[in-house]
């Protein structure tokens, strides 16, 4: 399935600021999503974070792949899901104003309440960050 979604923010449980998720290209619930993420000069994130050459913080980067990943369980768990862990993280390259983030993440292992998903961030071809996220339902 691929197109344009409901906006993510109608589907998580966050609202703005803290919504890092612009749009769900593709989606196969239950399995694994596309995401993109626009970041602009105007985040409020990127305000004061290394003055003169600002860059979107790597938790952050984490945080719209762990947002990504709960759209895969889809809603109305989406709701209710918390991140529980985090293995093999790696910041490959800086992400900056004017990127285009795309978030890729697919469903690896199940064992409710648990579920855990292999997460990517990549700006053109180029990957620039990646992780394991752990999520569960509560």
């Amino acid at each position: 399935m691929t197109g344009d979604y409901q906006a993510p923010a109608s589907i998580l449980p966050h609202s703005f600021p803290v919504v890092m998720i612009d749009r769900i290209a593709e989606l196969e619930e239950g399995k694994k999503i596309v995401c993109l993420k626009n970041v602009t000069s105007n985040e409020e994130f990127l305000q004061g974070h290394i003055i003169d050459n600002p860059a979107m913080p790597g938790m952050l980067i984490i945080e719209a792949m762990a947002q990504a990943s709960g759209l895969i369980i889809g809603a109305p768990q989406a709701h209710e899901v918390f991140l529980a862990g985090l293995g093999n993280a790696r910041f490959l390259k800086a992400v900056v104003p004017g990127d285009q983030l795309v978030i890729k993440s697919s469903l690896v292992r199940e064992f409710s309440p648990l579920y855990v998903f292999e997460a990517s961030a990549e700006v053109g071809d180029a990957i620039v960050a990646e992780a394991e996220i752990t999520l569960t339902i509560s």
